[in-house]
């Protein structure tokens, strides 16, 4: 009885079949990437996990955890990507795929789907968490600064001038709530953050007007003053000099459609 029931526990405990243990590691990864190339992204993590498991210490093992960062970002699994790509920038800080890592990983931070590069979303990167815009933004700049001539620098710039003004824009719209709320020094504060750190953004010439006005409500009328010239100096056909002041700016700096 007890030797029955040893034996069925030991059937029990036996390892799953390896449904691709008659694939050599190529071939495994050819059809990793067919898979890929198909977009069945869910497949293609199978057989690319199966392969870095396999193939552990080799240049073949380096682009299975390329592409399952790849496959991850596109099954929406952002974290499991991102953390499959920070293990690979520590464990091979020399490989000849580090520009194509920190790009993906900016990448993956970066929401293309929004502001501008999208045809379809009317919700600004300003509008929304701040952190991930930044993270995107290190990713670039560090690969532009390590690898200036890498195919992926040129959209990594573009990018990265992007996620600029788009941060500027995010302390102006913090400003702004606070301008319409009456708490007029947080909103001074917020306006001149974007003013200071962002100088050649769009969104600078709302960050002025906004000082301007929260200075005129405090009652610091030599700093009202300043804010002022300088938003004339700088946008002298600017909306916000006009009576009608941000209603003649309807459309915000990102959308050109």
């Amino acid at each position: 009885m007890a030797a029955t029931l040893l034996g069925s526990l030991g059937g029990c405990a036996s390892a799953p079949e390896d449904e691709f243990a008659k694939f050599n590691n190529d071939q495994l990864y050819a059809d990793a990437k067919d898979e890929l190339g198909e977009g069945n992204y869910e497949n293609a993590i199978k057989r690319l996990e199966k392969l870095e498991a396999r193939a552990s210490g080799t240049m073949l093992s380096q682009q299975a955890q390329l592409d399952l960062a790849y496959s991850y970002y596109k099954t929406g699994e952002k974290a499991q990507a991102l953390a499959k790509l920070e293990r690979f920038l520590r464990l091979h800080p020399t490989s000849p795929a580090v520009d194509y890592a920190l790009y993906l990983q900016g990448l993956i931070n970066f929401n293309e789907d929004l502001g501008l590069f999208s045809r379809i979303s009317r919700q600004d990167l300003s509008e929304r968490d701040q952190q991930a815009s930044k993270d995107a933004y290190e990713s670039f700049k560090q690969l532009i600064e390590r690898f200036p001539n890498s195919k992926y620098a040129p959209d990594a710039r573009l990018r990265m001038n992007y996620i600029v003004n788009s941060l500027a824009a995010g302390e102006v719209h913090v400003a702004r709530y606070y301008l319409r709320r009456g708490a007029y020094v947080a909103a001074a504060n917020r306006a001149q953050t974007a003013v200071t750190e962002y100088r050649n953004s769009p969104a600078i010439e709302e960050a002025l007007y906004i000082m301007v006005q929260s200075y005129d409500k405090l009652g610091l009328t030599q700093l009202r003053d300043d804010a002022s010239r300088i938003l004339k100096q700088n946008f002298p056909e600017s909306a916000y000099l006009t009576a009608e002041g941000p209603k003649a700016k309807e459309k915000p700096w990102w959308q050109l459609w």
